[in-house]
């Protein structure tokens, strides 16, 4: 007879999310640059005085 303990259904869905997030390609980098709050402003225009 097999004893060897079979995981919970949760343990499993656990693991299988985790292996998922794992496999997940970076953010953008425009998205971790806003999350960190490094975005660049714009640069305006510059008039030249006359």
């Amino acid at each position: 007879m097999n004893s060897d303990k079979q995981p919970s259904k949760e343990s499993v869905r656990q693991w299988l999310r985790a292996q998922i997030a794992q496999r997940r390609p970076p953010p953008d980098p425009q998205d971790i640059r806003r999350e960190l709050g490094w975005e660049l402003e714009k640069a305006r225009p510059v008039r030249p005085k006359r």
